[in-house]
């Protein structure tokens, strides 16, 4: 599928790097030739030095041939305008970065109405979200939701004293009667799919499925329930922060955001008149310590510099914070994190490059069973991902077990009339349900790939 990348900054070069893997014709396009060169160099993409909001170099990227035209510029008005070129100009999919929080949602729906845009990405908000539902839960490192919360995917590690050390799976529904599913393990550097067989131990970080209840209900009977966070300390008035900052004072916990920047403190006072905002370096363990780092519930570090977030986060756990999150971008540095024992890390970038990888996966499969969310999990090296059902002879109204899936293949949930099943041998997929589906070390496109 031909793919147009405007603008090739952080944001725009990851999307740019997950969609070259996907086997997609990229064409990238932006004002500076350096960064086209290095682009160039790196990837086997098209670049088309110039300004994306000029017609000639829309044409130029061929742009009338185009099935998904992206703009991720720094500004958000030009990445409209370009796109609403792109839609004239006969690309048939547009997708614009819009992050100022004043754009709200009111705004937002009527500027995709009258510019025609397929979809507007926030990966500041989006971060910010997922920031949020970890804080809901703080007991996961990650949390994906499927088909409106109604089925949860959380990754978790098991520590040194879990009670699930030395557990094989099949005992698990026996010792604690919470409908889950354990449908992924990465233990060192690999990813397995378990079957019953498997046994689970310390240092593991798995992933389960359940309903959102059930998730909580089996951390509790293990006693490994985290308390939801109230008392949040947050570094660096970003956007993220902004935004995290408004969805956390907006349930009533306590919010402090340190900024060394005091314009943006005072436009965060503002903005933000519930939070405690103070005017100071983060770096500094004085500072910290001072505004009450050791009584907190969580600590975020969403500065701009991935190696600050990192150190001053290891500087938080050690503190014993209950639950430390940082922001990195940079893969070499988030596997460092990991390593240095930051087991709890968001990527913006991340998440909106996955976000796009699915939005052209479904655009990809017009006649099939779409795409309706995908995740990455267990550190990119597997997929859930969730398929809207239709009828289809080889999958539906089969017994599961009767179901000749390829490896590494699990069908890790059904929704079924906001109903969550945690499937078994017996039970069918149905056309019209909502299926999780997860896949390591491979990639799907429609619902119909799982089979042999």
């Amino acid at each position: 599928m031909k793919i147009i990348i405007v603008g090739c900054g952080k944001i725009g070069t990851t999307i740019l790097s997950s969609l070259v893997s996907e086997g997609h014709d990229i064409v990238a396009v932006d004002s500076d030739s350096a960064v086209l060169s290095e682009i160039t160099n790196i990837h086997d993409v098209m670049g088309v030095c110039g300004n994306g909001v000029d017609s000639d170099i829309l044409s130029e990227a061929g742009v009338g041939s185009a099935e998904l035209f992206v703009a991720v510029t720094g500004s958000d008005e030009l990445n409209m305008l370009s796109c609403f070129l792109a839609g004239r100009m006969g690309a048939k999919n547009t997708i614009a970065r819009i992050r100022k929080p004043e754009y709200n949602d009111r705004s937002l729906a009527f500027m995709r109405q009258q510019l025609e845009l397929s979809m507007s990405i926030n990966p500041e908000r989006m971060a910010a979200h997922e920031l949020f539902n970890i804080l809901k839960f703080p007991s996961a490192v990650k949390i994906e939701t499927f088909s409106r919360r109604n089925l949860e995917m959380i990754e978790a590690f098991l520590g040194p004293q879990s009670p699930l050390d030395g557990m094989k799976l099949s005992d698990l529904g026996s010792r604690y009667r919470a409908k889950v599913l354990v449908c992924c393990v990465q233990r060192g550097e690999e990813v397995t799919i378990p079957d019953g067989s498997f046994v689970l131990k310390s240092g593991d970080k798995v992933g389960l499925t359940g309903s959102p209840a059930e998730v909580q209900k089996l951390f509790r009977d293990m006693g490994q329930l985290q308390k939801q966070a109230r008392n949040i300390m947050i570094l660096g008035g970003s956007r993220t922060a902004f935004y995290l900052a408004e969805m956390l004072t907006g349930i009533g916990s306590d919010v402090k955001i340190i900024e060394q920047d005091e314009k943006i403190c005072a436009e965060l006072c503002e903005a933000l008149p519930r939070a405690v905002v103070i005017n100071g370096d983060g770096a500094q363990q004085e500072l910290l310590l001072e505004e009450g780092l050791r009584s907190l519930d969580a600590f975020v570090a969403l500065t701009g510099m991935d190696e600050e977030n990192i150190l001053i986060s290891i500087f938080a756990a050690s503190q014993k914070v209950p639950k430390v999150i940082a922001k990195i971008n940079r893969e070499e540095l988030s596997s460092m994190a990991g390593r240095l024992g930051l087991d709890c890390i968001v990527s913006p970038q991340k998440t909106i490059a996955d976000r796009l990888v699915q939005y052209a996966r479904a655009l990809q499969n017009s006649l099939g069973s779409h795409v309706e969310t995908m995740y990455k999990l267990m550190d990119g090296k597997a997929e859930a991902l969730e398929f809207n059902v239709r009828p289809d002879p080889r999958l539906t109204d089969i017994p599961l077990k009767e179901l000749k899936l390829k490896p590494n293949i699990l069908i890790a949930g059904i929704i079924r009339s906001r109903r969550t099943v945690i499937p078994g041998g017996d039970d069918k997929i149905l056309p019209g349900d909502r299926v999780v589906v997860l896949a390591a070390n491979q990639r799907l496109s429609d619902l119909s790939d799982i089979l042999r």
